[in-house]
């Protein structure tokens, strides 16, 4: 079976996650480009693995239910096989 592969530039998706120190200590991370993903970690880093856990989550639903974002397709790249 041969596989023809086609090569092309995998473009970063343009989300940001900015963060913020409550005063009792948490740190939150959000990501605007996404409405209501946010979330709180002890740390910087636990904040920053809960945020991207919740936003995979999110571009997961979108993509169901047929609302994908254009730069989402640009995490795949697509192969043809051939028998």
């Amino acid at each position: 079976m041969a596989i023809l592969k086609q090569k092309k530039k995998v473009a970063r998706v343009p989300f940001t996650v900015e963060f913020d120190r409550e005063e009792d200590g948490r740190w939150i991370a959000e990501v605007p480009q996404l409405p209501g993903v946010m979330a709180y970690g002890v740390t910087k880093q636990a904040a920053l693995r809960k945020v991207y856990a919740i936003a995979l989550r999110t571009l997961a639903d979108k993509a169901e239910e047929g609302h994908l974002l254009s730069s989402l397709s640009h995490l795949f790249s697509y192969d043809l096989a051939r028998r």
